[in-house]
Formats: C-alpha cells, structure tokens, sequence
C-alpha cells in the first residue's frame, strides 16, 4: 500500500482516484467542490483535504486532472498549492491536458524544490475513467515513470512513454487533433446525407463497410441518432484543446488549417448554448443551418 493523492474530481478524476483507493493505496484527495472530496473519502476511506498543501504532506505520489493550464499551475505552484506540502523526493503527475510549454515551466520550477514531475494526459473520456481502461502518454524523466509506473495501472490499460517533459502533452494533443477533425468530418457528411435523403443508420452501416470506418464514429454515431448528448467529454474541453494545438503548432511553426476550421465550429457550438454537452453536439450547428436532424428513423 502507498501514500497516493488525488487533486481535481470531475467526470474523470473521480473514478481515477477511487480506482487507486479500491486498489488499497491510501489516498488524500482535494477537489474545487469539497463536497466530492468529503463524499469520496467517506465512501472509499479516503483521506479529505482542506487544500493541494494538505495533499502534498500526506503522498509520495500525487495524481492531478483539472480542466485547464492555470488551473494545473495554481493547484501545484499556488499560494497553498502541492509544491507547498511535498516533501523532497516526491512525485507530481498532472493527467490534464495543458499548454506543453507552460508544463514543463511547471516541471523547471518544481526540480528546484527537489520534486519529479511527469505529464501523463489521459484519453478513454468518461467510459474509460470509469472502467479503468484509459490509455495515458507520459513525458518526463523515465527513471522516474518506472518509479511509479505500478501506480498508474489501477487506472488504465495502455501506457506510451513518450520523451521527456511536455511530450505526453504533444501526443495527447495530435490525438486529440485527428478525433476533433474526425468529428467535424462525420457531422458535415451525415447532416448532407441526411438532408439527400440517405437514412442515418444506412449510412452509418456503409461507413463501417468502407475504408472511412472509424472507431470514434462507430462509438459516438449511435447517441446523434437516439438524441443524447450527455457528457463524456465536454464541447467547452475540447474546444480549449484545440485552442492548445493551435498554440504548439505556433510554436513549431506547422500549418494546422482544418484544425483552424474545426475550432470555430466548436466555438459555434458554445455560442449556440451546448458548452457543456458531448462534444458530439457539434453537429447540431450544422444542423441548425441546414433545417435537419440526423436522427433514427
């Protein structure tokens, strides 16, 4: 049994941090809403914390999924964050997915108050979290991954070091990439086909018959056609992403231009009330400006 932590308790940092608790590990968990830290350590006998710091004294290893880069900074590098309570030695391993430039700042600051970090983005949304079969993509010092390795497999399935520090972050980020393309070019195909007059289902069947099969459309066409677009991961987080592969490929000075359009079809989405919904709920855009629903018949 080790001393773990858990910060940032949403869609899937909650099943993340109760998979490591259910696996023995003793884990101090911290969320923005108290009330999920208090409720999950009561359910799992867990260890709820006031602040990151208290998180940070109590673990050898701590695990952390928030939304965004300032997010990830404030709770580690903050007034009362991680870094504030962690002892020398200890390991830091932010599953967000943040700026691949600002994280390694992150990692540069945290070393020199004797602390590892590793950038260890997740995939696998909801689902995945849940069943413990995320797959993640790790950057940072390989001696220290090995170290902690064991820690992750509670949570996932699949485990890809990729390099050192910021480099999980630039995998998750191209992967990222071809599902939100991927998805604009499902929403544009079946909204025409529909309109046409090909029914959804046919034309679901034909794609998955065809060199354009793709798994992310088998999994997410069948909740565009019953209508539900509940969240496993949010147009608002998507659209941030995208915002973060735009930011690398200005960096690296690589021309991104369908990502450039998917981005504001994802803005458009938010612009039309469906942030929160399942990135799926993209299609209603196109939708709405065409007068149909690709929907079961």
């Amino acid at each position: 049994m080790a001393k773990l932590g858990f910060l940032g308790l949403g869609i899937m940092g909650l099943p993340m941090a109760r998979h490591l608790m259910r696996a023995g590990h003793e884990v101090a968990v911290w969320s923005h809403t108290g009330s999920k830290a208090t409720d999950l350590a009561a359910a799992e006998r867990g260890i709820a914390c006031a602040t990151p710091q208290e998180v940070g004294a109590h673990a050898e290893c701590i695990f952390l999924c928030v939304g965004d880069t300032d997010m990830s900074e404030e709770v580690i590098l903050g007034e009362n964050g991680i870094a504030t309570g962690a002892k020398p030695g200890t390991v830091i391993v932010d599953c967000s997915t943040v700026s691949p430039d600002e994280s390694r700042k992150i990692g540069a600051k945290l070393a020199a108050k004797g602390l590892h970090f590793l950038d260890a983005p997740c995939t696998g949304s909801r689902p995945g979290a849940e069943g413990g079969t995320l797959t993640f993509m790790i950057g940072g010092d390989p001696a220290v991954y090995e170290k902690v390795k064991s820690f992750f497999e509670p949570m996932g399935k699949n485990f890809y070091y990729c390099g050192g520090p910021g480099m999980g972050l630039h995998a998750k980020l191209t992967q990222n990439l071809i599902l939100a393309n991927t998805l604009q070019a499902f929403n544009e195909g079946l909204v025409l086909s529909t309109k046409a007059g090909v029914d959804p289902e046919l034309m679901l069947t034909i794609l998955e018959n065809s060199a354009a099969k793709s798994g992310l459309v088998s999994f997410k066409a069948p909740y565009v056609f019953r209508r539900d677009f509940s969240t496993n991961f949010s147009v608002r987080w998507m659209h941030k992403d995208i915002g973060l592969m735009l930011d690398s490929a200005n960096e690296l000075n690589v021309p991104l231009p369908l990502t450039a359009a998917t981005q504001q079809q994802f803005r458009a989405a938010i612009a039309t009330g469906h942030a929160e919904e399942d990135i799926c709920s993209t299609i209603k855009v196109l939708e709405g400006v065409v007068g149909v629903e690709v929907k079961k018949r």
